[in-house]
């Protein structure tokens, strides 16, 4: 993983105004993925919206790890169905053009 992608998990907390312990915990609940370099945990680039969306769910909603762990799960959930919807509207399109 390229350094330059990767945010210190510290700084991180600092910036977003949020304990490093709620971190750990959306990372010990397969939230997040966090990355160790040398005994320091940094977050990647990609899992910033991730971690956006827990704290706004967390902090904002109250909700609880377990709830987002949940929400997260149904959003995926959401996701795949839309993709397998766009894959049989192309199909069913392909063969009304036949």
């Amino acid at each position: 993983m390229d350094s330059d992608n990767l945010i210190l998990v510290e700084k991180c907390c600092s910036i977003l105004d949020v304990e490093v312990s709620f971190i750990n915990s959306l990372n010990e609940n397969g939230l997040i993925e966090l990355i160790v370099v040398e005994d320091e945990k940094y977050i990647s680039n990609e899992q910033l919206k991730r971690l956006e969306r827990a704290i706004q769910f967390y902090y904002g909603l109250n909700i609880n790890i377990e709830g987002i762990d949940v929400i997260y799960h149904l959003l995926n959930q959401i996701n795949d169905l839309q993709e397998e919807l766009r894959i049989a509207k192309n199909k069913l399109n392909l063969l009304e053009l036949d």
